[in-house]
């Protein structure tokens, strides 16, 4: 007595994240970055389920990339010139805002992702966690200051020392970085939303940044419950008095919006393997046919167990195609000569990692035609060739009836089980 296991696999599309400065007619005032992240699951750290930032560095971090890596933080270029003042800065001003200052939108902001073949959708959060430049006095800081060292009239000009020196909340990191008599380097961290000022000390004509960047931080949502496909969504800030990257009321942008649109890839694995000959599937008698051949004792059960390996990143859904069904729900097994048809009982049992919709794991789940019961399974970490068990079984009081002591049958029937991604 034998069925037939035909058993077939989908497999995932790719995810995928990038970011790049695009600057067209049509964008005139803006300033866009692409940020791009990607999920593919690591055999050598199956546990670790996230995203991995696929963006270019670009500024202070592509200049600074072992302070950068200490701090864990990528960064971003937003403008390279046009942020300049409108008037001078009064020396000894009680007002920050006529100042030299800079807040970041440093809360964190939801944004949706949507998959752009399926429509599925999801939320990223997104916090400017830094910003940083070179400032650009419009005179020779010397000059402003009269004071003749270079390196001292950077720290003359500022009433706390020069802006390797963060004001609170900011927190400066890199090293000092003059450039020339009119500029100095500087990068701050912004972990609250709050006002970073620096009150100036002397008349300053002239004032601006040049070579803005800043860092970003992203919480990403959990790729092993996302389809596989590429997300995209758009997070618009903009910058200017009042505005989101605030640099005071003295100085403003020529373009006056920054834009991040957020490319997410999802790789997934999806994998099935049948040991060589598990297509053929033979139910039998526990401990075989020998009681009913040379004892004349009738089976009361016929099954079989067949396992088979599974690799999965991805959520998956399972359910069967059959040959031959009574019911309309689950196969059957037919005699050719009789005609005679016996329900054959088809169950799941899914490896460690891979639970159902509700979190519990998958022992002998039952397997049906409509799927119904087995149209979620997802991972808790990345399964790697790990066994399931396919279970095959005639009910017991369907036995009786199949054995008879004088002729012999064969009952057999195609079923198709499939494992799809496709959810």
């Amino acid at each position: 007595m034998m069925s037939l296991l035909t058993v077939p696999w989908r497999t995932a599309r790719t995810f995928f994240i990038a970011a790049c400065l695009v600057v067209t007619p049509s964008q005139v005032g803006a300033v866009v970055k692409q940020i791009t992240a990607t999920f593919s699951p690591d055999p050598s750290n199956p546990q670790k389920n996230e995203f991995r930032n696929t963006t270019r560095n670009e500024g202070f971090c592509l200049s600074q990339s072992a302070t950068c890596k200490a701090h864990n933080i990528f960064s971003l270029r937003s403008h390279i010139r046009g942020v300049e003042s409108i008037g001078p800065i009064q020396p000894n001003h009680t007002d920050v805002r006529q100042g030299a200052m800079i807040k970041t939108p440093a809360a964190w902001r939801s944004l949706m992702v949507t998959n752009r073949e399926t429509g599925e959708a999801t939320t990223v959060e997104v916090r400017i966690a830094g910003m940083g430049a070179i400032y650009r006095l419009s005179d020779d800081v010397r000059e402003i200051t009269g004071e003749p060292n270079m390196y001292f009239s950077h720290r003359v000009l500022w009433a706390t020392d020069h802006w390797q020196n963060a004001p609170t909340p900011c927190v400066a990191i890199g090293p000092i970085s003059h450039s020339g008599n009119t500029g100095f380097g500087f990068f701050w961290l912004t972990p609250t939303e709050a006002v970073c000022g620096k009150q100036a000390k002397f008349l300053i004509p002239g004032f601006g940044y040049e070579s803005l960047d800043f860092t970003y931080e992203l919480r990403t949502p959990d790729p092993l419950k996302m389809s596989s496909g590429v997300y995209q969504g758009t997070q618009v800030y903009t910058i200017g008095p009042g505005g989101d990257f605030d640099l005071g009321d003295v100085v403003v942008a020529s373009d006056n919006t920054i834009q991040l649109d957020f490319t997410l890839t999802v790789e997934h694995t999806l994998k099935v393997e049948i040991p060589p000959g598990g297509n053929r599937v033979e139910l039998l008698p526990q401990g075989g046919w020998q009681a009913w051949l040379q004892q004349g004792r009738r089976p009361t059960r016929l099954s079989r167990d067949q396992t088979f390996n599974i690799t999965a990143s991805s959520r998956f859904k399972m359910n069967m195609e059959c040959e031959y069904t009574q019911d309309g729900k689950t196969c059957s097994l037919r005699e050719p000569v009789s005609g005679h048809i016996v329900p054959l009982n088809v169950s799941v049992s899914l490896p460690r990692g891979l639970n159902d919709a509700n979190g519990l794991a998958v022992e002998r789940r039952p397997l049906l035609r409509d799927g119904s019961g087995t149209g979620l399974f997802q991972p808790a970490f990345y399964v790697e060739r790990r066994p399931g068990t396919l279970h095959f079984e005639i009910p017991p009081d369907e036995v009786a009836q199949m054995i008879r002591p004088e002729q012999q049958r064969q009952y057999s029937g195609n079923v198709t089980v499939i494992w799809d991604s496709d959810i």
